[in-house]
């Protein structure tokens, strides 16, 4: 269940967009889980500012729309008061007119006289009510404009006021808006601020190897052990506690556990916490698998080569047993029970041989037949690793919603690493190593992972240069990666007078959450401390040759 090296390549590129969870991208590597933790520490910050900048904009679009009402409104009123203004000006002069022509006819001739001569009485009063009627109308239709003409300014001078708050609102937020995007692209830069070759030697320096505990002879190199005498002095090393992924059941944890007498029950329970362990699922269940169809489930792990066989006579059969159950579970889940695509064939998924493993094996699948991790009504995706340095991190699977624990993996806690780890009981190879060949084997030139005191001290002016900055020339010296990397003595320079000539001592921290918390070095100018990832970082990014550390649980020695 390794993960592959594409897939680190495209996270350490920044393609972490969302599209899916992490444990489904990661298989439960600790490499890609290590780039994913950053990720995620810069996530939430990224996710804040774009929910203010979210919030902002969606501010600014009813600030905009308010300003778009409000100057729609303000034209309106305008056209009405210029509308009103006009009639009142017609209404006047009309009135003018009237008042006017009666004016005139009364200088002409006495009203009486020419009303008498042409009408009686009746008629009189009728036509001088009609006029005054008439010129009260219109004085009233003039009052009326004017009054509105009046209500329509008071409008137009409220408008005008909102105009101006909304427009210094929409310039304010415009202003926040724009330093949060700044924020966003910082941020966001921040996971590929590294050249496209440096992301490649990190990708592959902190790349786990590809072999699974059933497929290979176990190696014991000699120049890989902290015995190892490298031939000069002062001399320092980085050791990897287990090689990643630090999730579910360690392999060779499992196999000490048996050895010191514990279950399959016990095992699955101590490494996946209280998960109710289903022993009557359906055993005909059948199951896509890539490239050769269905097949029942009891089939297909009968068929998985993820842990040595022999065991099963060294005091391991309990751990075959566990195995069983764990690549059982995690089958039934990958495949939704079988309703689901067809699980893969490789360590992407399990390692599956289309032929019956046999031994010691079969016996242990045959003696856990219907034996699932259940929860919430699903079979649990049930992760597993070879060697985890004896710190087994908590993850969440998505597909049962089941929680595993966090614990390191000794008979008493923390206090029992390294000396009584389960993996060194059960003698993994890899539980504590200095790495220094590549995927391949090649040595790059460097027969063992030891540095001199200057090239430790060259590593810190890595350090001291990309704090400053992106540099693309601070990769490791060799001809492993090409390029042109800095000389040890142009490094320091670049460092200026913050870089180191010599370290002579060194000590690491580790934190409860099982990884190494913090690096201290003596040097030339004296004391400097380093954040643990942030040296794993570094060291893997110019540490000569193939030499790297594999897991964010590591040492220093010093000979």
């Amino acid at each position: 269940m390794k993960w592959r090296y594409l897939i680190i390549v495209a996270i350490v590129f920044g393609f972490f967009a969302g599209l899916v969870m992490a444990e489904d991208i990661c298989k439960g590597d600790q490499n890609c889980l290590d780039i994913q933790k950053q990720i995620d520490e810069l996530t939430p910050l990224l996710n804040s500012n774009k929910n203010e900048a979210s919030k902002i904009e969606a501010k600014l679009k009813s600030i905009q729309s308010q300003l778009s009402v409000a100057v729609t409104k303000l034209k309106f009123t305008e056209a009405n008061i210029k509308d009103r203004s006009e009639k009142v000006s017609t209404q006047y002069l009309i009135l003018s007119v009237k008042i006017r022509e009666m004016y005139m006819r009364l200088r002409s001739q006495p009203l009486w006289i020419s009303l008498f001569s042409s009408m009686n009485m009746g008629e009189v009063r009728r036509e001088l009510a009609y006029r005054q009627d008439s010129n009260e109308t219109d004085k009233q239709m003039i009052v009326s404009l004017v009054s509105e003409i009046g209500k329509l300014e008071t409008d137009k001078k409220a408008l005008e006021t909102q105009k101006a708050q909304l427009a210094k609102l929409q310039a304010d937020l415009d202003k926040q808006n724009a330093v949060f995007q700044k924020t966003i692209k910082e941020i966001s830069s921040k996971i590929a601020v590294l050249s496209a070759k440096q992301q490649a030697i990190l990708a592959e320096k902190q790349g786990t190897f590809t072999t699974t505990v059933g497929d290979v002879p176990l190696a014991d190199d000699v120049n890989a052990r902290p015995d190892y005498n490298p031939g000069f002095s002062p001399a320092f090393a980085a050791f990897s506690f287990g090689a990643p992924h630090f999730k579910g059941l360690s392999q060779y944890g499992a196999f000490g556990r048996a050895k010191s007498g514990q279950s399959a029950e016990d095992i699955l329970r101590a490494y996946y916490g209280g998960i109710e362990i289903k022993k009557d699922y359906d055993s005909g269940k059948q199951i896509g698998v890539a490239g050769y169809g269905r097949m029942d489930i009891e089939t297909y792990v009968k068929r998985i080569y993820e842990m040595p066989s022999s065991w099963g006579d060294e005091g391991g059969f309990e751990a075959l047993k566990a195995q069983a159950v764990a690549a059982r579970s995690y089958a039934l889940a990958w495949t939704d029970q079988g309703n689901g695509g067809s699980i893969c064939t490789t360590q992407a998924c399990q390692v599956y041989k289309n032929a019956n493993k046999g031994g010691k094996w079969e016996e242990a699948v045959n003696a856990t037949k219907g034996w699932v991790m259940w929860n919430n009504g699903k079979p649990f995706k049930s992760w597993y690793a070879s060697t985890s340095g004896g710190y087994q991190e908590s993850y969440t699977d998505s597909y049962s919603g089941y929680t595993t624990p966090s614990l390191w993996d000794t008979p008493s806690g923390r206090g029992g690493w390294t000396s009584s780890a389960y993996e060194k009981v059960g003698g993994s190879p890899w539980f504590y190593k200095g790495w220094y060949k590549g995927t391949s084997g090649d040595t790059c030139g460097r027969s063992h992972p030891w540095l001199s005191g200057e090239e430790m001290a060259d590593i810190l002016n890595a350090w001291v240069v990309l704090k400053g900055g992106s540099d693309d020339r601070v990769s490791p010296i060799g001809s492993c990666w090409g390029g042109n990397p800095y000389s040890i003595s142009e490094l320091k320079a670049k460092a200026g007078g913050n870089g180191y000539a010599s370290v002579n001592g060194v000590s690491v921290s580790y934190s409860d959450g099982g990884y190494t918390s913090n690096v201290h070095f003596e040097t030339d100018r004296g004391g400097v401390d380093i954040a643990g990832p942030d040296f794993k970082k570094i060291f893997n990014l110019r540490a000569p040759g193939r030499i790297s550390l594999k897991s964010g649980l590591f040492n220093i020695e010093k000979k």
